[in-house]
């Protein structure tokens, strides 16, 4: 889909509308969308380059498209890595200009730039970084250079309430999390329920992850 523009076709919205409920229920004439095999309410992605969506697929489709491999579709990846490391002053927050305490930030290797998404009432809302902004992060953590275009992206959760927190994730989480904030936003700032969706979203992820390996050790 495109960062920021609501899903192309009545089975990408189909999709995202799924994953605004936690846990998914099965949904009987789930499909996949490369073979149109029978799907489980726990499934993979592929992400299409043409079109800028996320499809639903069963796993031997999804294992057609392989890191690094010059195609169509990429396979969304389901590592989830944390930084315990992560370093973010606030003047480096506020350069990134994202005005709420949480972004996605990803690569879009046809646009070749990195993007940054972050929820609101009205879903998710794409953000063009200031040139060099995203490099001072990266620069002070090295770690992050290993995200994957189109199919991975740095959560990072910044809100004020102690220091920023960092994870790659599938770039589906993404989404998941878009659809489950946007459900239950209330107010200017999201309200109880979307802090508790934020919390749940939150520990899932941290206890997925597993600490990232220093740049200098992957050499």
């Amino acid at each position: 889909m495109t960062p920021g523009a609501a899903p192309r076709g009545p089975r990408s919205l189909a999709a995202l509308r799924r994953f605004a409920t936690a846990p998914p229920a099965p949904v009987a004439d789930e499909r996949c969308e490369l073979c149109a095999v029978d799907l489980s309410a726990q499934h993979q992605h592929v992400v299409d380059l043409d079109s800028r969506s996320l499809l639903c697929t069963c796993r031997p489709c999804w294992l057609l498209f392989p890191e690094g491999a010059q195609q169509r579709f990429r396979a969304v990846p389901e590592r989830h890595l944390s930084f315990p490391g992560f370093a973010l002053t606030l003047p480096q927050w506020e350069a990134l200009e994202i005005p709420v305490g949480l972004a996605f930030f990803l690569v879009n290797s046809r646009l070749e730039r990195l993007v940054a998404l972050y929820p609101g009432p009205a879903g998710a809302t794409e953000s063009e970084l200031p040139l060099g902004a995203w490099d001072d992060v990266v620069a002070a953590n090295p770690q992050l250079a290993q995200l994957r275009p189109d199919v991975e992206a740095v959560f990072v959760r910044a809100d004020g309430t102690g220091p920023a927190q960092c994870w790659l994730v599938p770039v589906d989480r993404c989404y998941e999390l878009v659809g489950r904030l946007r459900r239950v936003w209330r107010g200017f700032d999201g309200g109880s329920d979307a802090r508790a969706e934020l919390a749940e979203f939150t520990t899932d992820v941290a206890a997925r992850s597993r600490p990232a390996v220093p740049a200098e050790e992957r050499r």
